[in-house]
């Protein structure tokens, strides 16, 4: 009598009845076709100053479906030194680098963002 051996899985890996691990020593795993964060998109840091004045609004709206792209953009905006107003509005020193709005341009937000320059300083 040929019986099925029972295989259980925990989050995708199949285990025993002990819920240890089962290996297959003749089944090689390739590396996952899904890059990290970490490659996929660059950080950028100025040299901000205290004392300069904040004369730089940008305003954007990405979209959801661009949801990796959104959260690097307000984490860079963070490493740039400006602050929020609002979710989507942000305030700091102007100029932006310009080796960072060539990478907004190839990871494509490019038009879902608008910068204004203030006649006054910002205060926080």
């Amino acid at each position: 009598m040929n019986r099925k051996r029972k295989i259980y899985r925990y989050k995708g890996v199949p285990t025993n009845i002990f819920g240890l691990p089962i290996f297959d020593p003749n089944k090689t795993t390739l590396p996952s076709p899904r890059k990290s964060k970490q490659t996929y998109l660059r950080s950028f840091i100025a040299v901000t100053k205290k004392n300069v004045p904040k004369t730089l609004l940008i305003t954007y709206d990405i979209p959801h479906n661009k949801k990796i792209e959104r959260d690097w953009f307000r984490r860079q905006l963070k490493r740039l030194g400006f602050s929020m107003i609002q979710k989507s509005v942000w305030v700091g020193q102007s100029p932006l680098p310009a080796d960072f709005i060539a990478y907004v341009k190839t990871i494509g937000i490019e038009k879902e963002f608008i910068t204004f320059t203030l006649a006054q300083p910002h205060t926080t």
